[in-house]
């Protein structure tokens, strides 16, 4: 488990904004610049570069506040199908309003919507009335013949032409999406075809973090990206652009790589020439130049890509996912030299299981000796739950045989649980436990010694042996805390809520 941080945050943020000035003053006026990944909650970049705050590229874009300005843009398409984000759970459109309501949070100006590949259909336009009567500015963006190869067709008024014209007020257009799939890089490009009408010297940059261009292609970093997105079976690559423009050796994703010549073409159409020799030329990514301790990096992003095979496997179990992406990550575990063995808490779990016979969990901890603790299903507590006040206790350093939850907490809780709520069992998940040992917290000192440790389990290691519950799952997500699931459930019923 990694407890040094590899990668300096605060560098990170100056570099990176003095990057993107650099690029605006390039083209002039303005710069489109297409933001890809996740901007509040980047956990992936975090785990791998240690040191990295999830929220590192939201601060770096608020030391810019005052000449950004923020689109966000989603595929209409998404809307009719009620597309989910995977990670939160929510619906595209739903995450928009998310991402609106968090930018605003962070005092930075969100301009409008582009709704893309928009065709009229009747859940679309009650989207756009629905974003209008919030207060926000709506524009269409519609299917485009021959998108992307007729670039002829696409730069003329039939193609980008017919896209409404998105107006903007700042240096700085930050194109962004709730997810892959949005159009972001067609709404750049419409926009620079509009903006070359009006006279304005628009350019457009792309900001993704993901692989690092300036770390080998076989360093873990890059390799726990392609794990990352082993489903969606990409893969980085060398970038020949690049290498071929200047002799040097970069590393960039091969669906960017193999789009670069049509991409190229429509900013030679709309710009009269390109900017750009590469798709490494066009990124503004600079986290390979904030990595201050190599070995940190690679040992997180070994364990990450561990974390991702266990995920894929409960993924599979969950949904019936492809076996490709199973074999896929296999491959890439062996690439690094790493096995499912390696995770610790995954053989703890599985022992205590087999001593209980029952459902168990294990925690390592980021303390000196890396302790791990873990739950057992009882009565009252289910694994989970037992393993948070397990590990509280041990962090509080207080006595095993001490109870934190008094009874007279507990078994009405209990109660109601199988009582008026109907539940089939009186077990309490990790959210009752908690709720209930801050209300012991008023009369107890050690259960406000045990809740005092929670930011503790913050990056910590768990492993489950059995699926666990919606609840517990995002309870664990809250804290922080680096999950992973056997991939069967408790039961061998069918329906598993």
């Amino acid at each position: 488990m990694s407890s040094r941080n590899g990668f300096d945050g605060e560098k990170y943020i100056k570099m990176q904004s003095e990057r993107i000035k650099e690029r605006i003053s390039k083209f002039g006026d303005k710069l489109y610049l297409e933001f890809g990944g996740k901007l509040f909650d980047d956990f992936h970049a975090s785990r791998v570069l240690p040191g990295f705050q999830p929220d590192s590229k939201i601060r770096m874009l608020c030391s810019m506040k005052d000449e950004a300005e923020i689109i966000i843009v989603i595929n209409a398409q998404d809307i009719e199908r009620n597309k989910v984000r995977g990670d939160l759970g929510i619906t595209y459109d739903q995450d928009l309003l998310r991402l609106v309501d968090a930018f605003r949070a962070y005092g930075l100006y969100v301009s409008s919507v582009v709704l893309t590949r928009f065709s009229g259909h009747p859940n679309q336009i009650a989207y756009q009335e629905k974003l209008e009567k919030l207060g926000l500015k709506v524009y269409r963006h519609y299917p485009i013949e021959g998108y992307p190869s007729d670039i002829q067709h696409i730069a003329s008024e039939d193609g980008f032409g017919k896209c409404e014209y998105v107006k903007t007020e700042r240096r700085l257009v930050v194109v962004t999406a709730p997810g892959p799939g949005s159009g972001k890089m067609a709404t750049c490009l419409s926009q620079l075809y509009h903006e070359n009408k009006r006279g304005v010297k628009a350019g457009y940059a792309k900001f993704e973090t993901f692989p690092i261009w300036n770390l080998p292609l076989s360093h873990p970093v890059n390799v726990a990206y392609e794990a990352a997105t082993a489903d969606l079976a990409d893969v980085n690559m060398i970038d020949p652009w690049h290498l071929d423009a200047y002799g040097e050796t970069t590393v960039n994703y091969n669906r960017d790589i193999e789009i670069f010549p049509v991409l190229k073409g429509m900013l030679s159409a709309v710009l009269g020439s390109s900017p750009y020799n590469s798709p490494t030329d066009m990124g503004v990514n600079m986290a390979g130049f904030c990595i201050v301790d190599d070995e940190a990096t690679r040992k997180a992003a070994k364990e990450e890509i561990v974390r991702r095979y266990y995920t894929a496997l409960t993924n599979q179990r969950k949904t019936g996912g492809e076996e490709q992406t199973i074999e896929k990550l296999k491959m890439i575990m062996e690439k690094v030299g790493v096995t499912p063995e390696d995770r610790l808490v995954v053989k703890a779990a599985r022992q205590r299981a087999e001593e209980t016979n029952g459902p168990a969990a294990a925690i390592q901890l980021n303390d000196a000796n890396h302790t791990i603790i873990t739950g057992k299903t009882s009565e009252l507590l289910g694994a989970s739950s037992a393993l948070l006040l397990n590990a509280l206790k041990h962090l509080a350093g207080i006595a095993d045989d001490v109870r934190m939850i008094s009874p007279t907490v507990l078994e009405p809780v209990c109660k109601l649980k199988t009582g008026a709520l109907g539940h089939r069992n009186p077990r309490l998940h990790t959210d009752e436990v908690l709720v209930a040992l801050s209300i012991c917290a008023i009369t107890d000192e050690n259960a406000q010694k045990a809740l005092d440790k929670l930011p503790e389990l913050k990056n910590c290691e768990v492993h489950t042996s059995v699926i666990l519950s919606q609840t517990d799952e995002r309870v664990f997500r809250r804290l922080g805390v680096n999950l992973t699931q056997e991939a069967k459930y408790q039961t061998s019923k069918l329906y598993h809520q």
